[in-house]
């Protein structure tokens, strides 16, 4: 898995989930395994077999999120050079084609959320912004052509 960028918030939230399911999670997975074996022959026990299903569903969450947290790199501002943008960057742009203006926040994949103006370093404008500096012209390839945009601003 590649490296992750999370904000520390981020990263709390899931040890949190993490510690959650590793505790609450898996004894009420472990109580639906044992009601339904109380049900009798397991072989023909759809309820058994949901159970167990549950349990492999659970089991990979958990794995997932301890890789997740494995690969998190703590987005921290005094780390970023302030005068290009990165990971966890306020960046206004000026959208030339449409001649408007726009703030978006670059984060890491798990925490973007595009309608809320926080986008993905791995998007493609994420990606094109990524060591950008203020009043550098950056062109986005997308689906629907090449845009431009002007980096007018770059906080942390």
């Amino acid at each position: 898995m590649a490296e992750v960028y999370l904000t520390k918030e981020a990263y709390k939230e899931l040890e949190d989930k993490l510690a959650r399911l590793k505790s609450e999670g898996r004894v009420e997975v472990a109580k639906k395994i044992q009601f339904a074996r109380s049900f009798g022959d397991i072989s023909e026990n759809s309820e058994y077999d949901a159970a167990r299903e549950e349990e492999a569903i659970l089991e990979q969450e958990i794995v997932q999120i301890e890789e997740t947290l494995r690969n998190a790199q703590i987005i921290s501002k005094s780390a970023n050079d302030t005068s290009k943008v990165g990971v966890g960057a306020l960046v206004e742009l000026y959208d030339m084609e449409f001649d408007e203006k726009m703030t978006l926040k670059i984060m890491g994949s798990i925490e973007s959320d595009p309608t809320s103006g926080k986008i993905s370093n791995e998007s493609p404008l994420g990606k094109a912004l990524i060591g950008a500096s203020k009043g550098q012209e950056v062109d986005v390839t997308t689906p629907a052509g090449v845009q431009r945009y002007k980096v007018l601003s770059i906080k942390y």
